[in-house]
């Protein structure tokens, strides 16, 4: 009865939630019912089957281990939905290497479980979906990069470790959490995503510079943090909803003039007026996707740089250096293994694929792998 009546109150404080917060963080949605989904049980979960692929929506919430299967009915089960463990009395569970998605509080509130591994399939892993597991103190996350939703891990002792080792907690190129930060933040080079709500109602951060790998400002990531009076957001090329919502000490804004979308609620709630700095034309910034009548960018002033040259950022496999991965980097890597002379790599190390500091075949192989991929 106890575990109902959790996921009943989850339920409920969700559906507010919903009704304002979208369910989708840097372009990342759930999947959700289809015309051609069909709610079924498999021992004691239930689930809904697709035409190409199986969600897992429930369980038997006294089940105490469950070993989701990577396959029902023949198609590959690679989504966990929306509160499909919530309040449950697992301790353990084994996610199969051909789930994609977690959904939102997916084990939330799982007070018993201890221990997760999250497989190399997992692409994306949707807000609060391990919230509240009080006893979680083992995770065990790929070596790659996976987006996540604000507050995946929150109240739960793997991430109290994770904040006593660092103020920013970075995992594969993911900055999870960065609650403990302070002062003038710079994020390391080697991040390429933060996750949502990352510095969510951080009040000690008054100033943070983003990498040239982050392009995406996820949902609520700067939310509330109170005396953040500067953002250096150069290189992003998308905001979120409610991305700065209250941070009413914004006054330095720099934005690329790459921008191309700006979540109409990025700036909710903010009465200071910034000076903002476009690194890029009038034009640039006019082609925005915003809302014109935001009167935090309708107040502010504006700066124009178009002398401001963005890096050229690797693409895995372009040894050519013409920006693009293709068969002609697999052509030049071929002749450059036969000892062409008129085989010139102009970055070499993009075609290193595994990773071993030399090239061979065993990188065309690959090389050609992902192409065909």
């Amino acid at each position: 009865m106890k575990t109902k009546l959790l996921k009943a109150a989850s339920l409920i404080a969700a559906a507010a939630l919903v009704s304002a917060v979208p369910l989708s963080v840097s372009g990342n949605v759930i999947p959700s019912a289809s015309l051609n989904a069909y709610a079924e049980t498999s021992g004691s979960l239930t689930y809904e089957k697709y035409d190409d692929h199986v969600e897992i929506t429930g369980s038997d919430y006294t089940a105490t281990s469950i070993e989701i299967p990577s396959s029902i009915d023949g198609l590959p089960v690679t989504a966990i939905g929306a509160y499909a463990f919530n309040g449950s009395s697992l301790t353990s569970v084994t996610i199969p290497d051909s789930v994609k998605t977690i959904g939102m509080y997916a084990f939330a509130i799982s007070t018993d479980l201890k221990s997760v591994t999250i497989p190399d399939s997992v692409e994306y892993i949707d807000f609060q979906a391990f919230e509240t597991c009080t006893s979680l103190s083992e995770v065990n996350l790929p070596d790659k990069l996976i987006e996540m939703g604000s507050g995946v891990f929150e109240e739960t002792p793997w991430l109290e470790a994770q904040r006593q080792k660092s103020d920013l907690v970075i995992i594969s190129g993911n900055l999870i959490d960065g609650y403990g930060a302070k002062g003038d933040v710079v994020i390391p080079s080697d991040v390429k995503y933060v996750s949502g709500g990352a510095f969510s109602k951080n009040e000690n951060i008054t100033s943070v510079v983003l990498p040239s790998g982050v392009k995406k400002i996820a949902d609520s990531t700067f939310f509330s943090c109170s005396n953040l009076k500067s953002a250096d957001l150069r290189y992003c090329t998308e905001i979120g909803s409610m991305a700065f919502a209250y941070c009413d000490k914004l006054s330095d804004l720099k934005l690329s003039g790459q921008l191309t979308s700006i979540d109409g609620y990025a700036f909710s709630d903010i009465s200071s007026r910034a000076a903002i700095t476009v690194y890029g034309s009038k034009a640039d910034w006019d082609k925005v996707d915003k809302n014109d009548e935001d009167e935090f960018l309708k107040n502010a002033t504006y700066t124009f740089d178009e002398s401001f040259v963005p890096p050229v950022e690797d693409v895995k496999g372009d040894v050519n250096s013409d920006g693009d991965f293709n068969t002609s980097d697999l052509v030049l890597l071929s002749k450059w293994l036969l000892t062409d002379p008129s085989a010139e790599l102009k970055n070499w190390k993009a075609g290193d694929f595994t990773e071993d500091g030399k090239l061979d075949v065993y990188d065309l192989v690959l090389m050609r792998k992902g192409l065909t991929s």
